[in-house]
């Protein structure tokens, strides 16, 4: 037996097929439907998102037809998600930045979502995660000062019924990691 997985075009369709005993593992490539190309031409718009066509069919050594086509699909398979720009709070006037851990006393679908709403259209707030664990919500603030960050958890957070405690914690120092893609790669940016 045999199980063997074939790449056919350039966007990673699968087929598999078994015989007579033996197994072989397809690689992590393989199973995400991308390809070297894709996953150099993700690497460098990690890097640097806002590339022009050309350069990066320059950089990778293809058409730029290739490459506009690879990004779309890209694209409409999901895996570009989106492109954003990341603002300096600080040069915003936000130089402090917490993380409030919030728990909930009870918990229901409509007031989970609620709540969830309620937290990321909270001026201030950057991100907010519903987690598992002892806590619920672990919700990235930026503030003018630590005054700011008191009145971001007793005007917005603890004034919802569910909330029980929330913890807060200052943010000394942020660094990003190097991302999904390292792990897909198993390598480094």
């Amino acid at each position: 037996m045999w199980i063997g997985i074939l790449n056919y075009g350039s966007i990673g369709e699968s087929a598999i097929g078994v015989s007579e005993g033996v197994a072989v593992l397809a690689d992590p490539q393989s199973s995400t439907g991308l390809d070297d190309l894709d996953l150099r031409l993700l690497a460098v718009l990690v890097r640097q998102p806002g590339r022009s066509n050309k350069a990066l069919a320059e950089d990778l050594g293809v058409a730029e037809s290739t490459c506009a086509y690879r990004v779309r699909a890209l694209r409409s398979r999901g895996v570009i998600a989106g492109v954003r720009v990341v603002l300096d709070a600080a040069a915003l006037g936000l130089p402090l930045q917490g993380v409030i851990r919030v728990r909930l006393g009870r918990h229901t679908s409509d007031g989970v979502g609620g709540l969830f709403d309620a937290l990321v259209h909270t001026p201030g707030v950057i991100e907010v995660f519903h987690v598992a664990g002892a806590d619920d919500f672990l919700v990235h603030v930026a503030v003018e000062d630590a005054a700011a960050l008191r009145d971001i958890v007793l005007q917005h957070i603890t004034v919802h019924e569910m909330v029980s405690t929330t913890e807060t914690h200052l943010v000394f120092e942020r660094r990003e990691g190097i991302g999904p893609l390292a792990r897909v790669t198993g390598a480094a940016r």
